[in-house]
């Protein structure tokens, strides 16, 4: 590992980990810019303050042993630090459990000799956005995208200013037949949807720089299965749409045991170029949530998903 600590983009060890010049490896030392990460959810939700990168902070030469230290720590506190408080009092329990910490384990260790993506900030950033008693479509992925600038922590989902991906140019074109008001935007960023209660999840929420699937079958599947457990068993709600494309999504829909009484699944292709035309586009899903949810709970209940459009504009 190089002693000098280098910038680039993504969540090398080097990146995620940024020394102040007086306080080296202490995790008081530094706070988190907030290009890199919000702590208020659309519903006003505060995160515990997070331990990360200052956009003024001065980087130092530090040892690989300091490093490696404070990835560990980093990695210790993540859920606490950085997951929405819904989700976290929702889901606290699972991070004492055997599964949780061995995926904790090999996440310190991709950390220490690999780019591992989204940034850990942004890993648990669907729980920030979307509050738990704020979801009303859910949208599962599978694993993040695995270049540099794209994943952040939502399904389908790019960094500005990265163009969208095969897969999210046919979300767009779908949604453009469902809403007439939709025009497809120049960027991916679907953070305004996340704000509307779209949850945008993937099931492993974490990948190798450019080795999809990489930490797939590491306990992500465990954890993000609990989180949709927690969404349907929500005791004020009447329902949520999830949306499953591709065998994967539907496979994990099934196994959650969803209320179909309760809740609307809607099953297509996945939206990849390569099945895209096999029963994705065509599919109207974004129209038939809509008018799911105003059956369900009244005109107003639908979601907005031409606010991508303006927020472009």
């Amino acid at each position: 590992m190089p002693k000098a600590i280098k910038e680039v983009q993504g969540n090398t060890l080097n990146n995620f980990i940024k020394v102040t010049a007086s306080t080296r490896v202490k995790r008081t030392a530094t706070t988190l810019s907030s290009s890199s990460i919000s702590t208020s959810s659309a519903s006003g939700e505060n995160s515990s303050q997070v331990t990360a990168v200052s956009s003024s902070s001065t980087l130092v030469e530090a040892s690989p042993l300091e490093l490696d230290a404070t990835v560990a720590v980093q990695l210790e506190t993540l859920e606490q630090d950085t997951m929405g408080k819904s989700w976290y009092n929702a889901l606290k329990d699972e991070f004492e459990k055997d599964y949780f910490r061995k995926l904790k384990g090999f996440l310190e260790t991709e950390l220490k000799s690999h780019t591992v993506y989204p940034s850990l900030q942004n890993v648990y950033s669907w729980s920030r956005l979307t509050p738990l008693n704020s979801v009303k479509v859910v949208i599962l992925g599978q694993d993040p995208y695995h270049n540099v600038g794209q994943a952040h922590g939502l399904s389908f989902s790019v960094l500005p200013p990265t163009k969208p991906p095969g897969s999210l140019k046919n979300i767009y074109k779908q949604m453009a037949t469902d809403i007439p008001s939709f025009s497809a935007p120049k960027q991916g960023d679907l953070t305004a949807l996340a704000k509307l209660g779209v949850l945008w999840l993937n099931t492993s929420l974490t990948v190798q720089a450019h080795k999809a699937g990489s930490h797939s079958g590491k306990g992500w599947e465990t954890f993000t299965a609990k989180a949709l457990k927690a969404v349907v068993s929500r005791p004020e709600s009447s329902g949520v749409v999830f949306m499953a494309w591709g065998l994967p999504a539907q496979k994990t829909c099934d196994k959650i045991g969803i209320d179909q009484t309760k809740h609307l699944v809607l099953k297509s292709a996945h939206p990849s170029p390569l099945s895209a035309h096999r029963g994705f586009l065509g599919n109207n899903h974004f129209k038939l949530a809509n008018e799911w949810l105003v059956r369900k709970y009244g005109e107003g209940a639908e979601i907005d998903w031409a606010v991508l459009s303006r927020s472009e504009s």
